[in-house]
């Protein structure tokens, strides 16, 4: 009996699996490479890491983006600590009552603005939780903070390309960041993510710590070096890894060319529109002041509408879902699937903004 079952083990270890055939053919073709091609193996990691550094050194490490993002917990856990998400609540409970959805789902949106978007999901994941939303009012809280801009800085510098292009921002800014907030939580709870309920102020809990001021500080300081250290760096260095493997094996070039001709006709300028999805809204919006005044103004509403959302792609695919599966009741596939929807929402208002309100604006 004894000799049975030691038999059974190495029988199912004896037989194939696919990922070992896979393995296999991984060790003979490195093989080949190395024999026929030795220095195509280095010219691969030497793509690939030229294009992660610029991103990861360059605007994570010794830009102000990665102090802001810090700074952005810091400031986020402060207004917490000052009652702001408390505030927040009381404004919003008679819409969201309204439309049966639990108030706490425009929070993530608010502290997007005001901070970072990788604080946001830090901050406000435990929030949603705390007020029992369901897991369809937390996908729409995913969805609706990809609405707005990812740093407070994006929208400042965004403002400066309107006004050096003579287009009227108030307009633009209500349209394509604040009804936002709105709208897309109610257009969500009647489509996709039906699960929502009505929630009285009564059956919330108060959201404002009693934490002291000093150790909300240096604790959220901490905090705020661990999300860019842990999660935003590791999730960004893996999506450029990829494109820098794309770059390599000459499949990245058609992509990016596809990517120019699609975002033109959604009516986004393609230069710093790809600059928003692969790398930094923050620089997209810095460098469209710069481009020639004989640009059609629509291609400039475009990309701000753009530049102020969720992007870039590394923030979609992996920093979102990294956070939220942390911080949420969402699994990592969960809150990719609702940032991709919000993404979707938010290039649809890029295109009908850019189309039909530009005429009015300029």
């Amino acid at each position: 009996m004894e000799k049975e079952q030691a038999r059974t083990p190495k029988t199912a270890r004896s037989k194939w699996q696919l990922i070992e055939v896979i393995g296999i053919l991984l060790v003979f073709g490195s093989l080949v490479v190395l024999l026929f091609a030795p220095n195509s193996l280095s010219k691969l990691f030497d793509t690939m890491i030229k294009e992660v550094k610029p991103v990861v050194v360059d605007i994570f490490l010794t830009s102000e983006v990665g102090i802001a993002i810090i700074v952005s917990v810091v400031v986020g856990r402060l207004l917490e600590r000052l009652g702001f998400t408390d505030g927040l609540i009381r404004l919003f409970v008679p819409i969201m009552k309204w439309f049966k959805i639990n108030p706490s789902v425009i929070i993530p949106s608010v502290y997007n603005i005001l901070g970072d978007i990788n604080a946001a999901g830090k901050i406000s994941g435990p929030i949603l939780v705390k007020a029992n939303a369901t897991k369809a009012e937390q996908k729409i809280a995913v969805a609706t903070m990809i609405q707005s801009p990812q740093s407070f800085a994006t929208f400042v510098l965004g403002l400066i390309a309107l006004t050096a292009f003579g287009i009227r921002a108030f307009p633009l800014v209500i349209l394509s960041i604040f009804v936002p907030i709105i709208v897309v939580p109610f257009l969500l709870s009647r489509t996709i993510y039906r699960d929502t309920k009505k929630v009285d102020l009564e059956e919330l809990p108060r959201f404002t710590p009693n934490t002291r001021f000093l150790n909300t500080i240096f604790s959220s300081a901490k905090e705020g070096v661990e999300l860019l250290f842990l999660i935003i760096i590791p999730a960004v260095a893996a999506v450029f890894f990829f494109i820098g493997a794309l770059k390599f094996f000459g499949l990245w070039g058609p992509i990016e060319s596809g990517l120019s001709s699609v975002l033109t006709i959604l009516s986004i300028e393609p230069g710093t529109g790809i600059v928003s999805i692969l790398a930094a809204p923050t620089l997209a919006v810095a460098q469209l002041a710069d481009l020639a005044s004989t640009i059609d103004p629509r291609l400039i509403v475009g990309s701000f509408v753009l530049a102020n959302s969720g992007l870039p792609l590394s923030v979609i695919f992996g920093q979102i879902p990294v956070t939220w599966a942390e911080t949420s009741n969402l699994n990592e596939r969960e809150a990719l699937e609702a940032a991709i929807v919000g993404m979707v929402l938010r290039f649809i208002t890029a295109c009908v903004l850019g189309y039909f309100l530009t005429p009015f604006l300029v």
